[in-house]
């Protein structure tokens, strides 16, 4: 384990529990502290400022899409480092043509995403 990244701090939020339970199970076992949220209201509820390095959001989850928990969480800690998932490029495409244009597209992640492949990302934007 690289021993810069031991203990960070991740908060995932994804509207499907079987994603959740499968990127706790591996973070921490990388080393990882790590919060998940099935419901995006509750994520934002429990965020804690100046407390995370990384946030995974979802992009398409109900009630509250991953661009407006963003949003809010950016209210909050302008300094967070965020990431999405997608799996839905045509919702992708849709939001990053519209008022999210002006992100990074280095921090958009497509799923389904192996082990390995997440673990590279992880580490890729926790060091940026």
């Amino acid at each position: 384990m690289n021993e810069e990244i031991k203990r960070k701090r991740i908060m995932v939020v994804d509207d499907e529990s079987d994603l959740t339970l499968f990127y706790r199970m591996s973070l921490e076992y990388h080393g990882f502290e790590v919060e998940t949220f099935n419901d995006p209201r509750d994520a934002l509820s429990n965020f804690k400022t100046a407390y995370y390095d990384l946030i995974i959001l979802d992009i398409k989850m109900p009630g509250m899409d991953g661009f407006e928990l963003y949003t809010e969480i950016r209210k909050k800690d302008k300094k967070v480092k965020v990431c999405f998932l997608t799996a839905s490029e045509l919702y992708y495409k849709e939001f990053r043509m519209k008022e999210y244009s002006a992100l990074d597209k280095s921090l958009f992640v497509r799923k389904p995403i192996g082990n390995e492949e997440m673990l590279k990302e992880i580490y890729r934007l926790i060091k940026t």
